[in-house]
């Protein structure tokens, strides 16, 4: 196992490194933390980090215990805290001679297509500039509607974004552990498939009075990346020597290893950040070709058409239990889709009354969801 780590970090470019909001209320650890990054980038690694923290701070700030439920409280704490850490992150990056960035997110800024694109361009610059991206969710002005849900999802989305090899998430627990008649045994070093029995073992171990997220966040971030094609490690922040372990490849908190080589940008963009405009039912055959044969979706597999949808949106083709299966840009608007639902391609001009595409997606913009986390 030892070997096999060395070789990934071996191979490594570029990482995501996030850190939670449990560690960083103790902000003598930031020293230990931002020593650590410049390790990694004293060997030519590319790093982003993604910190959580601002909350946990801004209740430090003002003597608050328990997180608050109103969410104008907890915009407010996020502005005081964020504030505090990011100077707190800018003052022990110059100690290493290297200068830091801020980005604040939410969910609209990775979905909507030229936002993504102007995230993205922002942090490779910023990394061609030899500056460490900092990003967070922003918490002073997210809503429900807008927010990630914790900053795992948002290290593996933005890990997925950018094409990191390697994604590391230090938190507080030596890493995935087994769980029998809820007490918590073995570190699990090497998972290979995600299975239901760690899911199991991971609920219940978050902290809703100070912060959210636990082992149940991980195990997602870790699906998204691992089906994006590469890795993420989960470790023991608390320890200062946590960072030079991993990279001498020591076999230190759990490693979730990918099943698949790793997707092309517009697999990547279809399948974790556009926003689906209808549905396409299928029926078996349709799913049978898609899944199995490489297929194009012809207008005969479709049963029916959802939703409002334009030539090029992505619409999300489902099976007959309401299961999807994959995404995909329609050669079609709705209208015209519904028109065709069942029929041949030879028949689309007789109905249409004008030249089009055979397939109403194409195999080549076109990405399997089966078992996603979306």
């Amino acid at each position: 196992m030892t070997i096999e780590r060395k070789q990934i970090i071996n191979d490594c470019k570029r990482v995501v490194i996030k850190v939670g909001t449990r560690l960083l209320t103790d902000t003598h650890r930031i020293p230990v933390l931002i020593s650590g990054i410049n390790k990694f980038r004293e060997k030519d690694y590319q790093v982003i980090l993604v910190s959580s923290g601002a909350v946990g701070i801004g209740m430090k700030e003002l003597g608050i215990k328990k997180r608050p439920s109103k969410l104008a409280e907890i915009q407010a704490l996020a502005a005081i805290g964020q504030n505090k850490l990011m100077s707190i992150y800018d003052d022990q990056c110059r100690k290493h001679n290297f200068k830091s960035a801020q980005l604040l997110l939410t969910t609209a800024d990775l979905h909507a297509r030229e936002r993504h694109l102007n995230v993205l361009n922002c942090i490779n610059s910023l990394l061609e500039n030899d500056v460490l991206p900092i990003v967070n969710e922003n918490d002073s002005v997210s809503i429900d509607e807008l927010k990630f849900g914790d900053n795992d999802g948002l290290a593996a989305l933005l890990a997925t974004m950018t094409r990191a090899d390697l994604t590391i998430i230090l938190t507080t627990e030596s890493g995935l552990r087994e769980k029998t008649d809820s007490v918590l045994g073995e570190r699990i070093s090497l998972v290979k498939e995600i299975s239901a029995k760690m899911r199991k073992s991971a609920e219940g171990t978050d902290d809703a009075e100070f912060s959210i997220g636990g082992m149940a966040s991980k195990l997602n971030a870790a699906k998204i990346v691992n089906m994006a094609g590469e890795y993420l490690w989960i470790a023991d922040g608390r320890e200062d020597d946590t960072i030079d372990k991993i990279l001498k490849g020591e076999d230190i908190g759990t490693l979730f290893l990918p099943k698949a080589d790793k997707m092309q940008a517009r697999e990547r963009w279809l399948h974790f950040f556009a926003k689906s405009k209808g549905h396409l039912t299928v029926d078996d055959g349709a799913v049978n070709a898609i899944c199995h044969k490489g297929s194009s979706l012809l207008p005969a597999g479709v049963k029916a058409v959802t939703g409002k949808f334009k030539r090029g949106d992505t619409v999300e083709i489902i099976d007959s239990k309401g299961v999807i299966i994959a995404r995909g840009l329609s050669n079609f608007d709705s209208l015209d889709a519904e028109a065709i639902v069942g029929k041949q391609s030879n028949k689309i001009f007789e109905i249409l009354q004008r030249d089009s595409d055979e397939v109403i997606v194409h195999r080549n913009n076109l990405t399997l969801v089966i078992n996603s986390v979306l």
